[in-house]
């Protein structure tokens, strides 16, 4: 088992910056794979952006060279550095841990808005 608790959301003006955090219960050094997923209101949750323990990256075309995934194995940490954010990435990020079993956080909301 692992707990994830996110941080970071909150309201943006379009072009500005945000960085979310991912904190986990207990060590990641051993999951595979930890990953940032999004969820607009009406939409399916989407995939942002993974990263494997080894340091290998994988972003949705959408914020291809705006967001920056990183991971901290010493911490426990997953972080999103997201810049130059467009109101089309308003909705809910999710972190998850592992591919199986699967752990997801509770959600930090992230509104870009002028």
């Amino acid at each position: 088992q692992v707990q994830l608790v996110e941080s970071g959301g909150g309201l943006v003006q379009p072009g500005g910056s945000l960085r979310l955090s991912c904190v986990a219960s207990r060590s990641i050094f051993s999951i595979l794979r930890m990953g940032w997923y999004r969820q607009a209101p009406g939409k399916q949750r989407e995939l942002v952006a993974t990263i494997t323990n080894g340091g290998v990256t994988n972003y949705a075309d959408s914020v291809k060279g705006r967001f920056t995934i990183s991971r901290d194995n010493v911490q426990n940490r997953v972080n999103l550095q997201m810049n130059s954010l467009k109101a089309e990435d308003t909705a809910v990020y999710y972190c998850k841990a592992g591919d199986w079993p699967t752990y997801w956080g509770q959600g930090t909301q992230v509104t870009v808005s002028s």
